[in-house]
């Protein structure tokens, strides 16, 4: 049976090493400054914008949640993100995805300061990723992936990755942070996805499988070589009629039958998400210093 990967104990460990960060900044007089910008009413949205404040006050982190209506103009919001961009008590800047569907949310992250841009989708910070510069901000969950791979002690160096989903939020920055020249990194990277042929032949080559295709229970027993490391990135809602709610959460795997061949393996709750939150106060502190 698979090691358990806790995502919950590993954000913690992350906490503690912020909360260090954190004090030696407000030594110096500065707060790290997290804005995050809700437009609309989408309660998953919301729930998760709650928890990320909720979050930053925690560890004593100025935040600043800015709940806009849906009707909010393209015009206004641009307006908005400049304002952030001007203020110099915030060092980073979230506009929660998606925003309503007469936004163009590239326009939005371009218009971002690539300096606050602690969700790393500014093209400044895609090009930083591509060059290894460290200066760069990374997606949150790609890194909180990472940083879950390290933390639980399994090796990445040389090892053969297959990242299922080609995403500009997970697929695509995962396998350029993975392949990068360093002693975190230095796998070798495949990345499959909706149009990849014998996709299950692929996977089974992988030494770590790392799911983000948004396909409740895809990736199944088949897929998997027996030993491999499997992170599941995916949240999806299937019905439950026993669930209070009506429905329960589940990710990309088939954790039941995958995690009897797997030598480790996230849950789903409990295992990226935790993380996510976590890098994404992890960028907040890096723009702080970054910032002085």
């Amino acid at each position: 049976m698979a090691k358990l990967i806790d995502g919950r104990a590993i954000a913690e460990k992350v906490y503690v090493d912020l909360c260090r960060e954190i004090a030696e900044l407000k030594e110096k007089d500065v707060t790290p400054g997290l804005a995050v910008v809700l437009v609309g009413d989408d309660p998953a949205s919301r729930a998760y914008v709650r928890s990320k404040d909720k979050m930053c006050r925690e560890l004593g982190l100025h935040s600043l949640k800015l709940e806009l209506p849906a009707s909010t103009t393209q015009t206004e919001l641009l307006s908005r993100v400049e304002e952030l961009n001007a203020d110099s008590a915030i060092h980073g800047i979230l506009v929660q995805s998606p925003p309503p569907a007469h936004i163009d949310e590239t326009a939005i992250v371009r218009a971002l300061d690539p300096r606050k841009d602690v969700d790393g989708f500014h093209p400044e910070n895609v090009a930083k990723l591509v060059l290894d510069d460290s200066s760069g901000f990374v997606p949150c969950t790609p890194l909180g992936v990472q940083r879950l791979l390290i933390e639980s002690k399994i090796n990445i160096n040389g090892a053969h990755v297959v990242v299922l989903g080609r995403s500009m939020i997970v697929g695509k920055p995962l396998a350029l942070l993975l392949m990068q020249k360093n002693e975190k990194a230095n796998a070798t990277v495949t990345v499959v996805h909706s149009r990849s042929r014998d996709l299950a032949e692929i996977t089974r080559t992988a030494d770590i499988i790392i799911s983000a295709i948004g396909r409740a229970g895809f990736v199944q027993a088949d897929h998997v070589r027996e030993g491999a490391v499997v992170i599941d990135v995916g949240i999806n809602r299937v019905e439950d009629a026993a669930s209070e709610r009506g429905y329960r959460l589940v990710g990309d795997v088939a954790f039941d039958e995958v995690s009897k061949k797997a030598s480790a393996i996230t849950p789903v709750p409990g295992g990226v998400g935790p993380m996510t939150i976590a890098m994404l106060i992890s960028n907040t502190v890096k723009a702080a210093r970054q910032l002085l």
